[in-house]
Parts: structure tokens; C-alpha cells; sequence
């Protein structure tokens, strides 16, 4: 996601500030002092600054989106935080081995073209005893749920609109079922993983 797009999903999705909140808090609560973290994929950065307002953690953005990691960069500038934003690969990422405490991803696991190499990834750059949350669209979600959840973004009607549609068309088809979920899991280092849904998602956990 590039130019104008990204622009307009960063516009979109910079209303939901207290969903941010409550995700930040959650990984918080499971992070040792000034622990290491990495957000995969973390668009226009709006969770990682909220994760850094709530201690001294070190917080690290990787995006394959260029014009994501100039919009993080930048908000992070405006918000005061200290955040290291960067383009790269999930499959290939440009950390060693054992490097961060807590790896999180959302809304985009769905979207990698090979996901067996990006959680293997994920567990190389994780230090022992580090966890990874990947939270996601699940494929069963009720078509009248996505309709709810979109209501709740507040958005104008031509947005709201084209974000049902961008729900139906592109990221219902692109999501996984919990047991093809749990096959990639099987063949990746992981070996194996819980996963909780709830609302029109899943959170998948993930322990090295």
C-alpha cells in the first residue's frame, strides 16, 4: 500500500485510538522492563505509539510500504516518541538472531506472501522465552459483524462505502480459517500456537 492509499487508510484508521490503547496495554502487561519490541507491519504507526507512552521500551516498526514507514516516522516526530521505523521484508528481516523480547503484527498476516517464512522469521529474531501476537481477520466472520465493525470507525459514507466492500472483495478472501491458520503454524519453528477468536478476528500466540 503506497501514495494516496496509504494515506487514506492511515486517515481511516487514526480514529480508532482507543482500540490502539487497549492493545498496547495488553502487550505492556507482558513485557519485562525496557523490553525490545517489534511491530511487523505497523502501517502508520498508531499502536507503537501508544505501546511507547506507557514505559521505556525499546520499539521497532518493519513495513514493506514505503509511504507506511515515512507516515510512521512522521507521527512518531509529532507524538514526541522515539521509535525506529523501517522498510523490509517480514520473510527476510534486517535484525540477529534473538533481538526483541515481544514481536506483534496485525491486520496483516493474511497479506504475506509466504507465511511459513515469516513466522519462521518472527521466531529467529525472537529471544528465547520472547512471545509473538498476530491478530487478524478470521474467514468466518459474519458479513453483519464487518458491517458493525465498520459503523464503529465513524467514518464518512463514501469510506465506510469502500471499506465494506475492500472487507468483502479483498480481505475475506485473503484471510485464513483457523485450521489453515494452525497448518501454517504446524509447518513452521513454532510447531504450534493458540488461537483465540473474538469479535471478527483472531489473536494467534506465539512462544519460542
Amino acid at each position: 500500500m503506497e501514495g494516496p492509499m496509504a494515506r487514506w487508510y492511515a486517515r481511516i484508521t487514526g480514529r480508532n485510538t482507543s482500540a490502539y490503547r487497549k492493545t498496547a496495554q495488553a502487550i505492556a502487561d507482558q513485557l519485562p522492563h525496557g523490553g525490545d519490541v517489534l511491530e511487523v507491519a505497523p502501517g502508520p504507526g498508531y499502536m507503537a505509539l501508544e505501546l511507547a507512552k506507557l514505559g521505556p521500551y525499546r520499539i521497532t516498526g518493519l513495513d514493506i510500504s514505503l509511504s507506511f514507514v515515512r507516515l510512521a516516522t512522521e507521527n512518531a516526530r509529532r507524538a514526541g516518541v522515539a521509535i525506529d521505523f523501517r522498510h523490509g521484508d517480514v520473510a527476510d528481516m534486517p535484525f540477529p538472531a534473538g533481538s526483541f523480547d515481544f514481536i506483534v503484527c496485525q491486520a496483516a498476516f493474511k497479506n504475506f506472501p509466504d507465511s511459513v517464512s515469516a513466522l519462521n522469521e518472527i521466531h529467529r529474531v525472537l529471544r528465547p522465552g520472547g512471545r509473538a501476537s498476530i491478530m487478524d481477520l478470521r474467514k468466518d466472520a459474519p458479513l453483519d459483524a464487518i458491517d458493525l465493525a465498520v459503523h464503529e470507525m465513524q467514518l464518512s459514507p463514501l469510506s465506510a462505502l469502500c471499506m465494506r466492500w475492500i472487507f468483502r472483495l479483498a480481505l475475506l478472501r485473503a484471510a485464513y480459517t483457523r485450521e489453515a491458520l494452525e497448518a501454517v503454524v504446524a509447518r513452521s519453528r513454532f510447531g504450534r500456537g493458540d488461537v483465540v477468536q473474538h469479535g471478527i478476528g483472531f489473536e494467534l500466540g506465539l512462544a519460542r
